[in-house]
């Protein structure tokens, strides 16, 4: 039996994310009583704390659930068996959204797109343009494919929609970009917005949310999905919202103290900091396959690069397993895996939530160091680069 590895686990997978020491404190309390004034004060605090990080002044409904809760929420409160919606292909996440919503009786059309390179918008507006009697109801989208590390360009979607003056909802997976790169849901024209707690927001797994343009509310109401646990009119009629079931309220413990972090530091600072590392993994991973023997980008499109997780292509017969099994085994590093049909041939690097320039420098050695350790080919000197990024 291995020696189990000492020292803190360096935890760059991208989701769920480290847990700040702030936030697990916060959360290491008695509980309270969530019908209490005390609890609905919190309460109130983080659904505003979350509208702010959303940049909405819309609604907003939240649960006790992975993203997945918060997709099959919007599914089933915004259509009905039978109708279509167009889903623009990204990766392994719009294609489980796909199948969710297939397992609903929705029928699903798909813009296909070339994943390394991402989806071309003018198709969106093409197809739209084509669909005279408007039976496509929503187009839906993932902000950031984690699976991928690409970003979809969401005011270029908006303005596909009304290009074609039709008036499909516009809904958007925001779970690995929420509070790590700028996100503007009203600004826009976002009708829906599907977040979780386990990335950006810095906090355990098992709390989502939607948030909701009036106008998709008001379709909501027509909708005939069975539904009772994600019925938003289940979940309306007291401020700022009900829960069907008990109130998740060590998640609030801890999402009150995340926000807090995220306020103190600003928005615009934490998207600059997700930014600037981003930016270092990169230059690492460009050195690392610089003679075209190595591990290369999997996105090759520079304008859809994502400032939240790298996706890392291994070289032609060379399984990522044993360099990453080699990582957490013996180094003490967890680095993410390639999804679906990428499975042994990528490896994923995140870069969101709560990390600083030491914490990602000694994930990207480390790397280097399961990469010598399994005999992956690869060109020394990616943390000179990621250190020279930095200090630029």
């Amino acid at each position: 039996m291995n020696a189990k590895p000492r020292g803190r686990q360096f935890f760059n997978n991208p989701g769920p994310t480290n847990i700040p020491d702030r936030v697990l404190r916060a959360m290491d309390r008695p509980v309270i009583d969530f019908m209490s004034d005390e609890f609905m004060a919190i309460h109130h605090a983080c659904h505003n704390g979350v509208k702010r990080v959303l940049k909405t002044d819309q609604n907003l409904f939240m649960y006790t659930s992975t993203g997945h809760g918060a997709w099959e929420a919007a599914l089933a409160n915004l259509f009905s068996p039978g109708e279509t919606v167009l889903m623009v292909e990204t990766g392994y996440f719009s294609e489980s959204w796909t199948e969710m919503a297939n397992h609903l009786d929705i029928k699903v059309e798909t813009i296909p797109a070339d994943q390394r390179q991402g989806a071309d918008i003018s198709r969106i507006a093409e197809r739209l343009a084509a669909d005279k009697e408007h039976k496509i109801k929503a187009v839906l989208t993932v902000h950031n494919e984690t699976a991928t590390g690409m970003v979809l360009p969401l005011a270029e979607v908006r303005r596909a929609i009304d290009e074609a003056k039709h008036p499909a909802l516009l809904l958007s997976d925001t779970i690995s970009s929420l509070a790590s790169m700028e996100y503007k849901m009203d600004a826009w024209g976002i009708d829906l917005t599907v977040g979780g707690s386990q990335k950006g927001l810095m906090l355990p797994t098992g709390m989502s949310m939607t948030g909701v343009s009036n106008k998709a509310l008001e379709v909501s109401r027509k909708s005939k999905t069975p539904r009772h646990y994600w019925s938003w009119e289940m979940m309306t009629g007291r401020a700022p919202q009900k829960f069907v079931g008990t109130a998740p309220v060590h998640m609030f413990f801890g999402l009150q103290e995340s926000l807090k972090m995220l306020e103190e530091e600003g928005l615009d600072a934490v998207f600059a900091r997700h930014a600037r590392l981003a930016d270092a993994t990169r230059a690492a991973v460009r050195v690392w396959g610089s003679d075209g023997k190595g591990p290369q980008l999997f996105c090759q499109n520079e304008d859809r690069l994502s400032n939240s997780v790298t996706a890392v292509v291994m070289p032609e017969g060379v399984s990522s397993d044993p360099m990453r099994k080699a990582a957490v085994d013996r180094f003490n590093l967890s680095l993410g895996g390639g999804l679906g049909k990428m499975m042994g041939k990528m490896f994923r690097i995140g870069h969101m939530g709560d990390l600083n320039e030491p914490m990602l420098l000694g994930c990207l050695a480390t790397t280097e160091l399961a990469m010598k350790a399994s005999g992956v080919p690869f060109v020394p000197g990616g943390v000179d680069a990621a250190i020279k990024s930095l200090s630029a």
